[in-house]
């Protein structure tokens, strides 16, 4: 058995499975902290490496692509804070954390796991029921439906649709992408006879996310889901779908003004609007004050 223990969590081999459980750092993400201890089979493994820094190090598992529901349903795209495959290692445990890495990799070796994709989940992904709140509303999953409820933040032409229930049967695909720079993130659930044609935003079939720290929760509502869908790579499977929305062919009811105004303005009136939202978050308690002050300056040095 090998096992090494670090602020940032602790993670032990037996030979058959890696425990990898999260520390109570304050470094460590929501996301870790929610999904607990987590079993990940050897054969779910693909590499382990260990990477060396100044400040510290990095001991980081890489699994076989479409093993995990949760590295599916979330692109690569999860945080590093919040990547339960990654942990941090102080520079005087290197010798450990290279011990731990080749006891995983002889164990690979003797027992023939290949690194090649899989057709097939091998992890269980969340426990159910699982509900996360972010952005302008909320998820809940109970293994059969997944139900979506707004709150007060939410676009009028959205929450007129009022609480969402969508059976799983129904259900084709799910995604989670996280907010990047001007762009909010959202969870979507592609919906037979409903296709994708509007931003999150407007979507009743999609919560917004606006890049805040309860945003990566969701993803755990994604996993949850992804898991009890057909594998992408299964045989017979389409493969893959592009969950992208559809381009916009007209503007959408917060645009008003004309298409082809310039970019230039385009990404000043989206810096304005930033502002506005990151003013009300503050106000309704949402965002701290330190959290309010770092969000405004990173807004007011792209203007």
């Amino acid at each position: 058995m090998a096992e090494i223990i670090q602020k940032d969590g602790t993670w032990v081999f037996d030979g058959d499975a890696l425990r990898l459980t999260p520390g109570r750092d304050g470094s460590v993400g929501s996301l870790r902290r929610e999904l607990g201890e987590l079993v990940v089979p050897l054969g779910a493994l693909a590499s382990v490496s260990v990477e060396r820094g100044k400040k510290s190090g990095w001991l980081r598992l890489r699994l076989r692509e479409g093993a995990d529901p949760l590295l599916q349903a979330t692109g690569g795209r999860l945080g590093e804070a919040d990547d339960p495959y990654r942990l941090t290692v102080r520079p005087d445990r290197y010798g450990v954390a290279g011990y731990f890495a080749d006891e995983v990799r002889n164990a690979l070796l003797l027992e023939g796991v290949s690194a090649e994709p899989v057709s097939g989940f091998l992890l269980p992904g969340p426990p159910l029921p699982v509900s996360a709140s972010a952005g302008d509303g909320s998820a809940h999953f109970d293994g059969e439906r997944v139900r979506l409820e707004w709150n007060w933040k939410t676009e009028d032409v959205k929450a007129e649709t009022g609480t969402r229930t969508l059976p799983l049967a129904d259900i084709l695909g799910v995604q989670w992408r996280p907010a990047s720079g001007l762009e909010n993130g959202h969870l979507r659930f592609v919906v037979r006879g409903a296709p994708v044609t509007a931003r999150a935003k407007y979507d009743p079939n999609a919560v917004e996310l606006w890049g805040f720290r309860k945003d990566p929760l969701m993803a755990l509502v994604a996993a949850a889901v992804q898991v009890r869908l057909p594998h992408p790579s299964a045989p017979g499977s389409a493969g893959p779908r592009d969950e992208s929305p559809a381009p916009r062919r007209t503007p959408l009811p917060e645009q008003g003004a004309a298409p082809e105004r310039g970019a230039a303005e385009d990404t000043h009136d989206a810096l304005l609007r930033r502002l506005r939202e990151l003013g009300e978050l503050r106000r309704d308690g949402v965002l701290t004050e330190e959290e309010f002050t770092l969000a405004k300056r990173a807004v007011l040095d792209r203007m």
